[in-house]
């Protein structure tokens, strides 16, 4: 994940309308927006995931309280038969969200399921590390099995660990953006085409 871009940069490569930054995209047809291979009907489709990138990578530029409006720029003749782009466009992203919602609470209870696993390997570690400090004499062979079980224990809590400390977090960033993008006032605007000089 990278980090929001600044004030300075964010008005240099970005239109604004009164509060709002604008995320444009610029469109010869509107089907170009959604996955030509999905047969649900048009206001259930996927997006095109050049265009589902495009869009979440130029909002996480912005820091989450920045108020954005998706601007999609069509010709003239595809604006009238595309009425239906707001409501799918949020109709995606409120299932992008409820789908990183989901996989953030499987990952939670992943992590507990493995933290207790982990606790339990490294109390019986721990358990018959001091088992086998008095069944064996002093010497390498005891310092080699001493440390063997203490490091095969908290090799056990990496993955709860990795999971609390490092996982989570990504995805619960993703869902918000989605949540975002889900809010986001999303506007048709008519394509101006270029006279040839």
């Amino acid at each position: 994940m990278r980090l929001f871009s600044t004030t300075r940069r964010l008005a240099a490569h970005y239109s604004r309308e009164d509060e709002h930054y604008l995320v444009e995209l610029r469109l010869s047809q509107a089907r170009q927006l959604f996955n030509s291979l999905d047969p649900a009907p048009f206001i259930e489709k996927d997006l095109d995931s050049d265009a589902e990138n495009y869009i979440v990578d130029t909002v996480m530029d912005f820091p989450l309280a920045v108020a954005l409006k998706l601007v999609i720029y069509l010709p003239e003749d595809e604006c009238q038969d595309a009425a239906s782009i707001p409501e799918a466009i949020a109709n995606y992203f409120d299932y992008r969200a409820h789908h990183a919602d989901m996989n953030l609470r499987f990952m939670l209870l992943q992590g507990r399921t493995s933290l207790m696993i982990g606790l339990l390997f490294l109390f019986g570690c721990l358990f018959a590390r001091e088992l086998l400090t008095t069944a064996l004499q002093a010497g390498l062979m005891r310092d080699i099995v001493e440390e063997g079980l203490m490091i095969c224990g908290w090799v056990a809590m990496w993955r709860p660990i990795q999971i609390y400390l490092y996982d989570w977090w990504p995805i619960r960033r993703n869902r918000r953006v989605y949540e975002k993008i889900r809010a986001m006032p999303i506007e048709l605007r008519k394509l101006e085409r270029l006279d040839p000089a």
